[in-house]
């Protein structure tokens, strides 16, 4: 169980990159675009277990799913793990949940702390040791985008806090693209289906995305082509798919840089260059797939600063305070650890330049790597088993701990003036009678 979630993580994180490309470069090979998703639509089954029985995901009609409560078997020692929401869509979570909570939670599955259970993710940790709670509305399989989107609903609710975290990690920079990222997932859905069941960890159906608008080269805001539940069959249905999906320049560019189909259309690559001013050969033919692999992280990265950019808006006229997460394991921790280099450092300097509050989990691993005598993939085993088992969720929690103390005015108990130390328990032991 653990080699089939880091080989689906791995695969996930670097199938974009160009060392992958470039190992997929044989010309002509795989289907046509068009092919391909016509042969990978959701099945009836899978459609009908994820919106009426109990599984991992349950349909929203803007960022396409969130939490449900399911208990895969993707944890530690093989064992199953806990998978919850409370009914205001967050993770259950058990610390100080009757308190104000000051700090709320935005991102993918290592916001949402996938593989393991509820009691085990950093927020929990963390809140053990600050004495407050901690919100997680966190959700495998998103982009930066559809976090972006969850969190400027929740935030415009009674449910909002004036911290704010937005995780970035991987790929979210090309999941924001995306229409639709379940086809991006069939070979994973179908294992998926084999070992947990038919239709019990389905996700990636169609969400709110950005694209950019070729003629202006505007990143434009879109909402899901599919926001009824009882639309959701529409993914059944090859026409429909092909009719939805075949422009979507994003998954088309993924699935050529991956060596997944065996075309692209040269000319919108070459639109979409013209704004991203890239110094790419796009005249070349075959195409190598590492030039489309590079084009696409470039479109990524545009799209994610202009998302980062309305997320400090939104939050600045709010008078809330943003923090930005970085950790990409497979792309960056890794080859941080290696050679010192990062493909984002494109996105490191953007939030630097325009002075982001920004925590880099994958600067604390490479300094932590330096204490031990390992290789890189012992390294890893500490800590990873695709996501971050529970001793990586403890380690991120404390690697965290004092850039958010630093952040919270006035700072969480345990941090506050010593001179003020709680004297009694009120407000923080239930049914707490003081000694008279």
């Amino acid at each position: 169980m653990r080699d089939r979630w880091i080989d689906f993580v791995v695969t996930l994180s670097v199938s974009l990159c160009a060392v992958h490309a470039a190992a997929a470069e044989q010309a002509g090979s795989g289907p046509l675009f068009e092919d391909f998703i016509r042969a990978r639509v959701a099945s009836a089954r899978e459609i009908d277990v994820f919106l009426n029985e109990m599984s991992w995901a349950q349909f929203d009609p803007e960022v396409g799913y969130i939490l449900g409560n399911y208990m895969p078997r993707d944890g530690i020692d093989g064992s199953a793990t806990f998978s919850t929401a409370q009914p205001d869509g967050t993770r259950t979570s058990f610390l100080y949940k009757g308190r104000p909570c000051r700090i709320n939670t935005y991102g993918n599955s290592f916001t949402q702390c996938h593989q393991v259970s509820d009691g085990e993710t950093w927020q929990e940790y963390l809140a053990a040791h600050l004495g407050e709670p901690i919100r997680n509305f966190g959700m495998g399989g998103f982009g930066v985008y559809q976090a972006y989107r969850r969190m400027v609903r929740e935030e415009k609710t009674d449910r909002g806090a004036k911290y704010v975290m937005l995780y970035i990690w991987g790929d979210d920079h090309v999941r924001s693209l995306l229409r639709c990222r379940y086809m991006l997932t069939a070979s994973w859905n179908r294992n998926q289906n084999d070992h947990e069941g038919r239709g019990r960890m389905f996700h990636g159906n169609f969400w709110s995305n950005v694209e950019m608008n070729l003629a202006t080269g505007a990143i434009e805001e879109h909402d899901s082509r599919i926001a009824r539940r009882d639309d959701l069959a529409r993914m059944t249905d090859p026409d429909w798919m092909v009719e939805n999906l075949k422009d979507d320049l994003a998954l088309q560019m993924a699935l050529y840089a991956s060596g997944q189909i065996k075309e692209i259309d040269s000319l919108k690559l070459k639109q979409l260059n013209g704004h991203l001013n890239r110094p790419l050969d796009l005249d070349e033919h075959p195409l190598p797939r590492a030039t489309v692999a590079t084009l696409l992280d470039a479109y990524s990265f545009a799209a994610t600063k202009t998302i980062l950019m309305k997320a400090r808006t939104f939050t600045s006229e709010r008078g809330k305070q943003l923090m930005i997460i970085l950790l990409d394991p497979y792309r960056v921790t890794r080859s941080l650890l290696e050679d010192g280099g990062r493909y984002d450092q494109e996105i490191v300097e953007f939030l630097r330049e325009n002075d982001f509050r920004v925590f880099d989990m994958n600067l604390v691993h490479r300094e932590d790597y330096k204490s031990f005598n390992l290789s890189v993939a012992d390294y890893f085993k500490r800590y990873f088993i695709g996501h971050y088992s529970p001793a990586g969720n403890h380690f991120f929690a404390y690697a965290i701990k004092d850039t958010v103390v630093d952040w919270l005015d006035p700072k969480p108990l345990p941090y506050r003036d010593t001179d003020q130390r709680i004297i009694d328990f009120k407000g923080y032991l239930e049914q707490y009678e003081p000694p008279k």
